[in-house]
Formats: structure tokens, C-alpha cells, sequence
């Protein structure tokens, strides 16, 4: 059709234009609609200026997820308990196969990128996830190479020291599902108890909406005893599917057919279980059903 515009550089970047967003704001919602305000951008963009439209959409998307961070912060404070980010099952598609990609699609790395700023979580996804360059990463940010060296770095060395992006053997995964589901199911956590860190940290995202713990819980004891008593009484006649979720396996839990909580899991680099995250605000669970 005469006069009709060419979508397709935007078709083309955005899916890693989902995932970069996703990594942003930890909500698959929030990152649709951050993608969706670049394509009406695009729509409204004079094409003929735009010398390289990859940059230019990365650009603007990441200049969009910067602004929604500031009303984020914003809101959380009032947030009821813990905030947890939103689980999701495919984001990046084939390209999710690669290790280094889905490490940093887990909910402790998520968490992680939550204790910076927004400039230098932006800066480190751009470089150390999406391989973009310094030149680039300057350009998208507005600042000088140096300060996107100083973001990264700073950035990079909170990532090494937490030790949230590695991946775990597939088979030490379901080994970690089958002994929690087993303890659920009969209150018994010695086998769970043996794949556990002393520091383990179980973590329950309700959103207010639903009963939950509005802390989360420390150690090892603490959790075990969680475990084995109040989701023992609560979940033991729960249906469990095993799920791939944030680059893990995790579980799905099903009561009468609706999906009550999606569970992931994070692993020290020795493989045993450091951290539990229970989502069950039902806002967060409207793709699970």
C-alpha cells in the first residue's frame, strides 16, 4: 500500500526489546507496556533520520523503563509485604537456551539489579546482557564512556560478590523440586534439609491480597520449620507441575484447577538451595493459569 510504513526493524528487535525491559522493571506487564509506548514512538518517528533503527529503538526503550522506574520506587514503598518480581516462562525464546542469558533472568539476579541504580542496572544490562558497546551504552544513557565504565563496575562488582549468575546442572534442580514437594506433601524436610545453605532465605510475595508471611524468613531452621508445619497443613493436597520459570525450573502450585503460587528457586555456586520465592499475589499470576 502506497505511503504505508515499514515495521519491520521493530518486529525484529522486539523481543530483545521484552527482555531488556523485563530485566528493567521485573513485571512482564509493566515491560508490554514499555515496548508497546516504543512502537508508538517508532509510529510517530521521522524513519528517514533515523541512520540505525536497532540503537534508536534500545534507546527509547530504555529511556521509557528509566522514567516508569521513578514512579516505581514511588509505589513500592506502600507495597503490602515483600515485592517480588513477576514470574515468566519463555521471554527471549531459542536465544534463552544460552546459560549466560538465562542467569540473569532469575529472580535472585532480579532482586539483585533492584539494590542499584536505575542508571547502573540500565548500563549493566546493555553491556554484560545485551553486548552493547560503551560508545552505545553512552549514547542510550546521555553520559560520557567513563561514567558508563563507573556504572558498570560498580554495578558488576555487586553482581560477582552476590553470586546470583550461575547456573545450576538441571539435574541438581529436580532433585531440589522432588524434596521440597515431599516435604510439603508428608511434613517431613530431612531430605530437603540436605540440599539446603545455612542462610537459606524463603521469601512470600501476596501483594496484600491473599495470607502470607509479610517477612521473609532466614536460616535454616526457620525455613524448614515453615515448611514442614504451616505449608505441610496448607499445600499438602496441592497439585505440583514442574515449570521452566525465569530461566529455572520451578514449580507451579495448582488448587481445584486455578494456580495458587509459582515457586523459583536460587542455588549457591556449592549447588545448594540459598533462596525460596513464593509468589502468590494473583496479579502476578494471570499467565499461569
Amino acid at each position: 500500500m502506497a505511503g504505508r510504513r515499514d515495521d519491520t526493524p521493530f518486529e525484529e528487535a522486539r523481543r530483545g526489546l521484552l527482555g531488556l525491559a523485563y530485566r528493567m522493571l521485573g513485571s512482564r506487564a509493566d515491560a508490554e507496556d514499555a515496548v508497546q509506548e516504543t512502537f508508538l514512538r517508532w509510529q510517530q518517528a521521522e524513519r528517514a533520520a533515523v541512520e540505525n533503527p536497532a540503537a534508536w529503538l534500545t534507546t527509547v526503550c530504555t529511556r521509557i523503563c528509566l522514567d516508569m522506574l521513578k514512579s516505581h520506587r514511588r509505589s513500592r514503598t506502600v507495597y503490602v509485604g515483600e515485592w517480588l518480581p513477576e514470574p515468566v516462562a519463555d521471554l527471549d525464546g531459542a536465544s534463552e537456551a544460552a546459560a549466560e542469558l538465562a542467569s540473569s533472568l532469575s529472580t535472585a539476579f532480579l532482586l539483585l539489579l533492584e539494590r542499584l541504580t536505575p542508571r547502573e542496572r540500565a548500563a549493566y544490562l546493555l553491556h554484560d546482557v545485551f553486548d552493547t558497546g560503551y560508545p552505545d551504552v553512552a549514547r542510550v544513557l546521555g553520559l560520557t564512556e567513563p561514567a558508563c565504565r563507573k556504572l558498570v563496575s560498580r554495578a558488576r562488582q555487586q553482581v560477582e560478590q552476590s553470586g546470583v549468575r550461575h547456573v545450576t546442572p538441571l539435574d541438581r534442580q529436580r532433585e531440589l523440586l522432588a524434596a521440597f514437594q515431599d516435604a510439603v506433601a508428608t511434613g517431613r524436610t530431612e531430605r530437603l534439609a540436605a540440599l539446603m545453605s545455612e542462610d537459606v532465605a524463603l521469601h512470600h510475595d501476596s501483594g496484600g491480597k491473599v495470607p502470607a508471611v509479610l517477612h521473609f524468613l532466614r536460616g535454616r531452621t526457620a525455613v524448614l520449620d515453615f515448611i514442614g508445619s504451616f505449608l505441610h497443613q496448607v499445600w499438602r493436597d496441592y497439585a505440583f507441575a514442574e515449570i521452566e520459570v525465569n530461566g529455572a525450573r520451578g514449580l507451579r502450585a495448582v488448587e481445584n484447577g486455578r494456580t495458587t503460587a509459582v515457586l523459583s528457586f536460587a542455588w549457591d555456586e556449592a549447588g545448594r538451595l540459598s533462596g525460596l520465592f513464593l509468589v502468590r499475589n494473583p496479579d502476578k499470576l494471570a499467565g499461569w493459569s
